[in-house]
């Protein structure tokens, strides 16, 4: 029972000292979230009500969404959800608000996008599932998937 105990102490320890998830674990600094939206527009327009409703229960938390596969289409000019309402409106308030938007490389490549297709208020990545591991594991942020 000691030796386990003690091994448990020394797995973290160095997460003790300073380490991201040491931080969370108390519960120190604001919610990092990362929202992964790959279906499509449905998936999105989802995700974008999540975001707004998770802003206005905790309006310090750090968020980010990720899109790659169909996901992507609500951040490229002209989307419209299925009542026409354009998705950029939406974006440019999370934006405001300090929301993070990004774009999978791949994708556009896949698909033969032109990387000017993706409204200002997004920022093109290397690769969306990438970004959602490298969010979680080297910056301690949930995942989220609406």
């Amino acid at each position: 029972m000691m030796r386990k105990a003690l091994a448990l102490l020394a797995l973290a320890a160095p997460l003790a000292l300073g380490g991201a998830p040491a931080a969370i674990a108390a519960g120190e600094g604001p919610v990092k979230v990362v929202y992964h939206v790959n279906e499509g527009n449905a998936q999105a327009l989802n995700a974008l009500r999540n975001v707004q409703n998770h802003l206005a229960a905790d309006p310090t938390a750090k968020i980010v969404v990720v899109s790659h596969s169909a996901g992507i289409d609500f951040l490229l000019e002209g989307a419209q959800d299925a009542n026409g309402a354009p998705f950029e409106a939406a974006v440019q308030v999370l934006k405001s608000k300090g929301v993070d938007f990004r774009v999978c490389r791949f994708t556009l490549e896949r698909r033969k996008i032109d990387p000017k297709k993706v409204i200002p208020e997004a920022s093109i990545v290397p690769s969306g599932v990438a970004e959602v591991s490298r969010l979680q594991f080297k910056d301690g942020y949930a995942y989220l998937r609406p």
